[in-house]
């Protein structure tokens, strides 16, 4: 693959190459398919893609800003602004509504001291509702940064989690 000139750096050497891996999965005419890899390549990089990142991937991909942009938005493991360490997204659709998610979603609220949407004070705790995460019988059930799945969250399973995440237990994905 040819090497590309970028202007604006605010991703890594190592990200561009593990974004050029993604591109080399489909024909070269249709290297903008790498979009979503590569906006969770910068989201795993820095944490969120603001519009700065956003741009850049559409410099990179040979595609509009706007079909970057509307992608981001369009799916919610995509963070447009910081979080805290642990991104708490909890399912708030029928099927976990039925089965108690709003008691979920209340008693984070009381137990992080924080409204859905907002980051604890130390940074360590963001609270989210989602979408459906596809583990409709397990409900209710949320997702810890975007890649681990938590089911049957009860008072009891709620405290356990945030415990052992305050206490550093479990590693930086979510997984022991």
């Amino acid at each position: 693959m040819k090497k590309k000139l970028i202007h604006n750096k605010g991703l890594s050497e190592e990200s561009y190459k593990l974004i050029d891996k993604e591109i080399e999965k489909f024909p070269p005419a249709h290297k903008k398919s790498a979009v979503v890899a590569a906006l969770a390549i910068a989201q795993r990089e820095h944490g969120f893609v603001n519009q700065e990142l956003e741009r850049e991937i559409a410099d990179y991909l040979g595609m509009e800003e706007i079909s970057v942009h509307e992608i981001l938005t369009f799916y919610n493991m995509f963070n447009k602004e910081g979080t805290g360490k642990y991104k708490i997204s909890v399912c708030t659709n029928l099927p976990c509504a039925l089965r108690n998610s709003r008691y979920t979603v209340d008693f984070l609220k009381e137990l992080l001291g924080v409204e859905v949407g907002e980051t604890t004070k130390d940074g360590l705790f963001t609270l989210l509702e989602g979408e459906c995460f596809g583990a409709c019988a397990d409900a209710p059930v949320l997702l810890l940064n975007n890649d681990q799945m938590h089911s049957w969250m009860d008072k009891a399973k709620c405290e356990k989690l945030i415990s052992e995440l305050k206490e550093e237990r479990l590693v930086e994905n979510g997984r022991p």
